[in-house]
């Protein structure tokens, strides 16, 4: 059964498994750890499972902690080094905070700290799976976040929004909540007059992209409304809800579930689970540019060709992920290449019957099979 309104979170016949992010404001104020409402929290997630749902929690908060504790500034934000260092201060405190309040419910909580290759290399997404689920299975709650003590602003989430989408993804979850400092997505900035809250979005359109805010409200955390809405392009393509609420308020899950506070993205699709993990990929190694003929043939479900490519961009290597993209710089795919991005050059533009005398080699049936594309 789908998920069609908020309240739908609270049953365990169409929300079986639900990921719960928590951001770092939530967590941590001007004087320190927000116990008493992390104690309420708590509660209401041992109130989720006693319904017989599953429950992972993404939960922000080791940089602010680190941050407090060797009193840096900026919240420990003021470079990689202070972040890292933070990080790796706060991250003992933060999952000492969860198995303590998880276990006076009788809960076990279970540390899962991930970086963005962990999710990003097919092999070790699919470790993670396997983690997940044994851990579900075996009754434990998982709480999760970035291992920021050695993520580097190269490679790297930056935020816990995408992670809990891309944590849904590998676990098959039903849907995500996404706890933050606004009660949902506004049609405008909502300090703007007539700034109206929409409950439910059908598809993450250019449209819904113009309404995002990049800001932050609080300046501990590292994602605003544009971290949200990636989030919600990864979880509609793996088939999965996703709810932004606001988590400042006392019993924040009830508010959403009784009272229907928050805005509901509903998946559009639902991909196989090769091309989901393909799509909600957030580093990709080049671009394929495409001439208007080709970009009308993917839409219909072609492979792209050789013929159709009128320029390659960065540097990749076989079966690396790539970026198919029109003149205009829309991204219509991502894909697996069969070729590297030489090779790639070389052929662009070519019939297949002129490609093995530049190749050396019989040409492959295409450059981007449809089997490992996915359109965006």
């Amino acid at each position: 059964m789908p998920i069609t309104r908020v309240s739908d979170l609270a049953d365990k016949a169409q929300c079986p498994l639900l990921v719960i992010k928590v951001g770092s404001a939530l967590l941590v104020g001007r004087d320190g750890v927000r116990r008493e409402w992390l104690a309420g929290l708590v509660a209401e997630i041992a109130g989720v499972r006693a319904r017989a749902q599953q429950v992972i929690v993404v939960s922000s908060g080791a940089i602010a902690l680190g941050a407090a504790t060797l009193r840096l500034e900026k919240g420990g934000r003021g470079s990689l080094a202070d972040a890292q260092a933070a990080a790796a201060v706060g991250q003992i405190a933060l999952s000492g905070l969860w198995a303590d309040l998880l276990g006076s419910h009788g809960l076990t909580a279970a540390q899962i700290l991930l970086t963005l290759e962990d999710l990003e290399d097919r092999r070790r997404y699919l470790n993670v799976t396997a983690t997940l689920t044994r851990l579900l299975d075996a009754g434990a709650v998982p709480v999760i976040n970035e291992n920021d003590s050695v993520a580097t602003n190269e490679i790297r989430f930056g935020d816990n929004d995408r992670l809990a989408a891309r944590v849904a993804q590998a676990a098959q979850a039903s849907a995500v909540l996404l706890l933050s400092d606004i009660d949902g997505l506004y049609d405008r900035h909502p300090k703007e007059p007539g700034a109206r809250m929409i409950p439910v979005v059908e598809g993450v359109t250019p449209e819904v992209h113009a309404m995002a805010s990049a800001e932050s409200n609080s300046g501990l955390g590292s994602g605003g409304m544009v971290s949200k809405l990636q989030a919600a392009e990864i979880a509609e393509l793996a088939g999965i809800s996703l709810v932004i609420a606001n988590g400042q308020h006392d019993r924040p899950i009830a508010r959403v579930t009784e009272q229907g506070i928050g805005t509901l993205f509903l998946p559009r699709r639902k991909a196989g689970a090769r091309k989901a993990w393909l799509g909600g990929r957030l580093r990709l190694k080049g671009s394929l540019v495409v001439d208007p003929g080709a970009a009308a043939a993917l839409l219909r479900g072609s492979s792209l060709l050789a013929k159709g490519i009128t320029a390659v961009e960065g540097v990749f290597e076989r079966g690396d992920p790539v970026a198919i993209i029109d003149a205009e710089g829309r991204v219509l795919a991502h894909g697996l290449s069969e070729y590297d991005a030489a090779e790639c050059a070389a052929i662009t533009g070519l019939h297949s019957t002129e490609q093995a005398a530049v190749l050396g080699y019989a040409p492959r049936s295409s450059v981007v099979h449809r089997d490992q594309m996915v359109l965006k």
